[in-house]
């Protein structure tokens, strides 16, 4: 019979207040028809990780008052600068900022995909993230040499949210070489996707889509949402709109700015 399609606001009807919701970097495909049906219904206090960035997807959220705290190794607009909304949410205290690292980020991930409570990482030593996160424990190494190590707890995120290129009618979603977007959703509670487009036959039984594919056993719902990932881009299908990224950029500055351009993001997305 096959996975039943729903619609993005569907699929943000299923994600609770609350949520710690995991997302890509915004070259990773990022759901954005699901972060405005999330704006559309007022979703609030979500706790968002960054895997291992965040961008525009949390510029929006923290700007309609849904995001109670970020955990990510940097927010940011990429090419088109800062994220006004956010660093200004952060500066008046009304969001929490957990900092962190991108190899924190995919050990705590990968942690969680293999089911076991931590994973060491080097690199974090010497550096001050040590002491902003009491959570992760330098330990000395227990084989020669016994070099100190850091362990980083498992992150399980209740929600990962992907927007991919195509699923199947049996909800196999097709990521293509986006290899952390497997391990988000191997790690996660609980994964819903949009996507591009459904295609005709089971994509773990072609050749050449099977070893970039998640196998729909780690999908719980997929909505279709074409161009969904705008005014993002995704890879293989189509480029970052610059022009509302640039104009969004210039009018966030200003309270009426940001709103006249979450209205557009939100009219285009309906």
């Amino acid at each position: 019979m096959g996975m039943p399609l729903l619609t993005p606001d569907e699929l943000a009807r299923r994600i609770p207040d609350g949520a710690l919701i995991a997302l890509g970097a915004d070259y990773a495909g990022v759901p954005m028809a699901l972060v405005a049906a999330l704006i559309r219904r007022r979703a609030r206090d979500l706790r968002l990780l960054g895997v291992p960035q965040l961008g525009l997807a949390a510029e929006l959220l923290v700007g309609a008052g849904c995001v109670k705290s970020v955990e990510a190794a940097a927010v940011s607009l990429g090419e088109w600068g800062t994220a006004p909304l956010f660093e200004r949410a952060r500066r008046e205290g009304r969001i929490a900022v957990v900092e962190s690292s991108c190899p924190a980020v995919h050990a705590g991930l990968t942690a969680a995909e293999r089911g076991v409570p931590f994973l060491p990482v080097r690199g974090l030593l010497g550096s001050d993230l040590l002491r902003l996160r009491p959570d992760w424990k330098v330990i000395a190494n227990p084989f020669p040499p016994a070099d100190p190590l850091v362990l980083v707890p498992a992150i399980a995120p209740d929600v990962a949210l992907l927007h991919a290129r195509a699923a199947d009618r049996q909800g196999n979603l097709w990521l293509g070489t986006r290899k952390e977007l497997v391990t988000l959703a191997h790690a996660a509670r609980r994964t819903l996707a949009t996507v591009e487009e459904v295609v005709e036959g089971d994509l773990l039984d072609d050749e050449e889509r099977a070893a970039g594919t998640l196998p729909a056993l780690y999908v719980e719902a997929v909505a279709v949402a074409c161009g969904g990932c705008w005014p993002l881009g995704l890879a293989g299908r189509y480029g970052p709109d610059a022009d509302w990224l640039s104009a969004y950029r210039e009018a966030a500055a200003a309270p009426e700015g940001f709103r006249r351009m979450l209205d557009s993001f939100l009219e285009r997305m309906a």
